[in-house]
């Protein structure tokens, strides 16, 4: 790997209707209405979980409850606690370890794996762990093929669920002292343009002090203060007059660097940042009263956003929570898709090798899980076809007939082989929360 120090300085000078006959459709605030009855798309990305460690048991799935590690003994994957003692690292090093070039058998070696004795990295949930989300996968659509785009952690691949793109980034946004990277993601609550007003902006040589990493196809490492100026989804839906909003942490709060819009100059200093970035607090009152956009995405503070070592069961507590809200609104459900999914594989194993990608140092990571919850969902049905996160964006371009970002939504699938909108609708499935351990 060659390691050029190449800064790249963005930051602004201010720091710079199969059942609508049954069901009145809910107000939505857009100009613009799919063809078909799919009226609502709400996008929920967690964090920080592979297939196999949360539905390798699943029947039907291609999914495991044994690993190869690096000596060639293949072994039982120990049972994972609702809570870590720690995070086990997800970085892109990290990452290309693990993967081992295609071998898949050096999770072990992640930093952050062993605790307490037990190999955490080679570890899964059971059903009665997340049973929960098991209940969404037997009922609604179960994807065992959905690989996350960067092999590497949250902001590479956030990036590319609204933009399908990500300017080569293959890290969270970290420090640069000295010229090196230091990964103190943790400590950074913005991962966007406003960053550098809660950290100082450069040095006294007026290098920037947070960065975003870039690694070219060619194995080059550069690194760019974390705004951007290519194009993202919320230009072809502003365009377009489709209703949107980004639910999630505000300024400041935690969960906020996963805020994403945040590391897109246009939107983030733009009216957009006002009109359409909303307190995630709001997205239970919007769905209870019909005015949910016809697009949406809902990112979580920290605690309850599946990451480890947080506790599994308050992460999905709280998802059960938001889709509770969406199933209580008969009218809202009729014509809702949910997409359910997490960001990246957070250290953890899985079994299938990720495919080459069109930049083969980056794409594509390991396998995440992905549930689409909808009335249209294919009941029961585990989806084969390979999908990464750019495929949520070419499903909403396809849904509104929206022009194409020419990013990596050109070749990606959509997610139509999960749905059958002739199909008898399904209806809400309302959850318990549980009590957890």
């Amino acid at each position: 790997m060659t390691r050029k120090l190449i800064l790249r300085v963005g930051a602004p000078a201010a720091v710079l209707a199969v059942v609508a006959a049954q069901l009145a459709a809910p107000r939505s605030q857009s100009k613009v209405l799919a063809a078909g009855p799919i009226q609502h798309i709400i996008i929920m990305d967690k964090e920080n979980r592979s297939f196999d460690s949360m539905f390798g048991r699943f029947p039907g799935a291609n999914g495991t409850t044994s690993f190869t590690n690096a000596k060639g003994r293949r072994l039982s994957l120990n049972h994972q606690p609702d809570t870590l003692l720690m995070d086990v690292a997800h970085s892109h090093g990290e990452a290309v370890k693990a993967v081992d070039g295609g071998r898949m058998d050096r999770f072990s070696f992640i930093t952050g794996a062993m605790q307490n004795g037990v190999d955490m990295a080679d570890s899964q949930f059971q059903r009665a762990d997340i049973p929960n989300y098991w209940k969404y996968a037997r009922t609604f659509a179960l994807d065992d093929n959905f690989f996350s785009t960067v092999m590497g952690p949250s902001f590479a691949n956030h990036l590319f669920s609204i933009a399908a793109t990500n300017d080569n980034v293959d890290s969270n946004v970290q420090r640069l002292i000295n010229g090196e990277p230091h990964p103190a993601s943790l400590e950074l609550r913005s991962w966007g343009c406003d960053a550098a007003e809660l950290y100082p902006t450069s040095t006294t040589g007026g290098t920037p002090t947070v960065v975003a990493q870039e690694l070219s196809s060619s194995n080059t490492l550069s690194y760019q203060y974390p705004c951007f100026s290519f194009p993202s989804i919320a230009d072809t839906l502003n365009a377009a007059g489709v209703s949107w909003k980004y639910y999630a942490p505000g300024y400041g709060q935690p969960g906020y660097q996963w805020s994403t819009f945040d590391a897109i100059k246009n939107v983030r200093y733009g009216p957009s940042w006002t009109t359409n970035v909303v307190d995630y607090s709001t997205f239970p009152t919007d769905a209870a009263a019909g005015t949910l956009p016809s697009v949406s995405w809902l990112v979580q503070p920290g605690t309850v956003s599946d990451h480890a070592p947080n506790s599994m069961c308050a992460g999905e507590n709280w998802t059960v929570q938001q889709i509770n809200a969406v199933m209580s609104n008969q009218a809202l459900w009729a014509h809702t898709v949910i997409i359910l999914t997490w960001d990246d594989f957070g250290g953890f194993y899985d079994h299938v090798p990720p495919p080459i990608g069109p930049n083969g140092a980056l794409e594509f990571g390991p396998r995440v899980p992905a549930i689409i919850i909808s009335p249209f969902a294919k009941r029961g049905y585990v989806d084969h076809t390979f999908y990464n996160f750019a495929s949520i964006l070419k499903f909403v371009e396809d849904t509104y007939n929206l022009p194409s970002l020419n990013g990596l939504d050109t070749t990606s699938n959509d997610l139509n082989n999960a749905l059958d909108v002739n199909q008898t609708p399904v209806p809400p499935l309302i959850l318990p929360q549980r009590v957890c351990p």
